[in-house]
């Protein structure tokens, strides 16, 4: 039995150059979402996942984004960087849902 190792860097960069890719437009990111979801294990990497569409990378103990700056790190297509108003975080929220 081998062992599958556990890489959250290697899952993120994925998930924020697919996101990146998408561009704002959140119909073609729950697409890619939806596509990636068969090949990516999602459940081993929630955290990760999590914090990529909540705070737009990884998040360190105490809150911090583990990207130092790299922009093909971080994603701006994510809740902290959405509109503050309803609707907006409603869209997100419905990305996730998908």
């Amino acid at each position: 039995d081998e062992k599958e190792k556990f890489e959250p860097t290697v899952f993120r960069d994925t998930i924020v150059q697919g996101l990146n890719e998408a561009g704002s437009d959140l119909e073609a990111i729950a697409k890619f979402l939806d596509a990636t979801g068969s090949r990516l294990d999602y459940r081993r990497y929630a955290d990760t996942l999590f914090d990529i569409l909540v705070a737009g990378s990884m998040l360190a103990p105490g809150g911090t984004r583990i990207d130092d700056n790299d922009k093909t790190k971080m994603t701006s297509h994510c809740v902290f960087f959405a509109d503050e108003d309803h609707d907006a975080i409603r869209n997100y929220a419905q990305v996730g849902k998908g």
